[in-house]
């Protein structure tokens, strides 16, 4: 008789820790429906930024249909005239809608790319509660706080602000990584760990992570781990938490050279003061500030209002949670919870008006633009707090009861005053197919340009000195052979010397060619419109978007960052 077969430990324990996974990804899941769910009968909530980032998907998802596998030029932004608005703006939010576009319908695209994104941050704020709160209920409470946190949902409902939202997601990550670099928890720190270079690479991952999302959220990112490196310095009376953040951060913007390189240099061909224009100042975004646009004034209520929501739900917290720590000597430790108390503060701070000198004085702070984009870091304080808060107690039911009730009234406030549509999409779309396109972006408009004068509906090539052509055999003619999003070629057979304008900015990215000699075109009288001087008898101009020097060393930067991470993760640190 043989003996029964023990099931096998590792496989069980697998399985156990599967199961356990799923739960945080399941349950984030569906508080993101909820949260979407009057999206399912009102259609779309097109807030401030819907149509911005929308036309950026369908630009980028048709021009990959086109063989273009990462899109610089966005073709059809400026009514077809197009604008350099993908090298200023990270990839990771527009990519990833433009790939939900491909299989999914486009009406679809915002509630998908939502809950996606929420359940992400779920999971994000989950594996954050896991390693500083006590128990596994208190870090699903983390977590569903987290999907349905205010800013949250001030972004879904009355923003629409998708690249920021996905930013969001990988905040806790990114304090995760930080405690866990700079030793702050507990076992962040085992005998003999001289090299963390898992740590480093892990932290350099999302802090890259973040910028590729949305640049003023890594603006936060950046002063937020400087803060918490600065108090982690000081807490352990060492330089190797700075030491080792700094290797972090700069590996991590060496991932985004890519990006980032080609964004500041190109910063020079382009308006790009137009993004601290009137309405985006942050002088004109601190909490409860009034200006002369009552929309505006309305809007900074609204989110001043959230603010102040979630500073004073999580301070409460937090006292309730420390209380009981105290008593009963267990809970999240002391260090931790200063380094909470610090960001919470910073936050705070930054979104009153007495800190207007810091956002003049520290750099590139000031294209945050609104003070109050500084809940995106104060969520992550404010769900952790809660989640202690509910960990043990006879109070902590209270708790629950409480904040799904304050996020539940915010969530039902915020839909009812947003602005519903099911037809921005389907508008977008046929304005593409009929050759129209749509509205730019004041901060990417070439320079030497006022898009504001571009005419809604354009030919793709026009012959400008009419006036001169009189009579029979006169006129050129014109015949576009190509008109791609990155390259045009047009063949001309002309009686007499004109002037040809395209339908394209200039931007000095573009290289023009009348037959095979380089060219230097001008503008137009109105806008910076493309025109080339045509000579007489038979010609052809070519238009291509070349690749500059600085797309091509950022390019060869990330590729050898990424590399270099992937070895410092597969390493054994010694």
């Amino acid at each position: 008789m043989t003996a029964p077969e023990l099931p096998d430990s590792n496989a069980t324990s697998t399985s156990r820790r599967s199961r356990e996974g799923l739960a945080p990804l399941l349950l984030s899941a569906l508080v993101s429906l909820a949260v979407v769910s009057p999206f399912f009968w009102l259609g779309n909530a097109t807030g401030h930024d819907f149509q911005y980032h929308a036309g950026s998907w369908l630009d980028a998802a048709g021009q990959w249909k086109q063989g273009v596998l990462y899109p610089r030029w966005t073709e059809w932004a400026n009514y077809g005239f197009g604008e350099p608005r993908f090298i200023f703006y990270p990839p990771f939010s527009w990519m990833l809608g433009a790939a939900l576009g491909l299989f999914a319908p486009w009406s679809s695209v915002p509630v998908i790319f939502i809950v996606l994104t929420q359940t992400l941050a779920g999971a994000s704020a989950f594996a954050l509660g896991r390693r500083l709160l006590e128990s596994r209920a208190a870090a699903l409470f983390c977590a569903t706080v987290y999907v349905a946190n205010p800013y949250a949902l001030l972004i879904v409902y009355w923003r629409s602000d998708f690249a920021e939202l996905l930013a969001d997601a990988f905040f806790p990550l990114l304090l995760l990584a930080a405690l866990e670099l700079c030793g702050l928890l507990n076992d962040a720190e085992p005998t003999g760990e001289r090299y963390p270079f898992r740590r480093i690479a892990a932290f350099a991952a999302v802090f890259a992570a973040i910028w590729l999302c949305n640049a003023p959220a890594g603006v936060i990112a950046s002063y937020s781990i400087a803060a918490l490196l600065a108090f982690a310095a000081w807490t352990r009376k060492s330089w190797q938490p700075l030491a080792r953040g700094a290797a972090g951060v700069l590996l991590g913007f060496a991932i985004t050279a890519g990006y980032l390189l080609p964004a500041a240099y190109e910063q020079r061909w382009v308006n790009i003061a137009q993004a601290l224009s009137t309405g985006l100042l942050p002088a004109e975004n601190f909490l409860y500030t009034q200006i002369l646009d009552a929309e505006h004034t309305l809007f900074n209520w609204i989110a001043s209002t959230l603010a102040v929501l979630m500073i004073v739900l999580a301070g409460f917290a937090a006292l309730a949670a420390r209380r009981r720590n105290e008593q009963q000597g267990r809970g999240i430790a002391e260090p931790l919870w200063r380094a909470l108390l610090i960001l919470s503060a910073v936050a705070a701070l930054l979104m009153l008006r007495f800190s207007l000198p810091l956002w003049a004085m520290l750099p590139k702070l000031r294209f945050v633009q609104f003070p109050w984009r500084w809940m995106s870091l104060l969520a992550v304080p404010f769900a952790v707090c809660l989640g202690s808060a509910m960990t043990r107690g006879r109070l902590r039911w209270v708790w629950v009861a409480v904040t799904f009730g304050l996020l539940a009234s915010a969530a039902v406030g915020l839909a009812k005053s947003a602005w519903w549509d099911t037809e921005d999409i389907p508008a977008l779309r046929a304005a593409i197919a009929n050759g129209q396109g749509f509205d730019g972006t004041d901060e990417y408009d070439p320079l030497g340009d006022d898009h504001t004068n571009i005419p809604t509906k354009s030919p793709e090539v026009q012959v400008l000195d009419t006036d001169t052509m009189q009579g029979p055999n006169k006129k050129p003619m014109v015949r576009v052979e190509r008109w791609k999003p990155e390259e045009k070629e047009v063949a001309i057979s002309a009686p007499q010397p004109f002037y040809l304008g395209l339908r394209l900015l200039n931007y000095p990215a573009w290289r023009v060619e009348l037959n095979g000699t380089v060219v230097s075109p001008r503008g137009g009288e109105d806008y910076n419109m493309m025109v080339v001087a045509v000579p007489a008898g038979e010609s052809r101009v070519v238009v291509r978007f070349v690749h500059t020097w600085d797309r091509t060393l950022g390019a060869i930067s990330t590729l050898l960052s990424v590399l270099l991470a992937l070895w410092l993760a597969w390493r054994r640190s010694e």
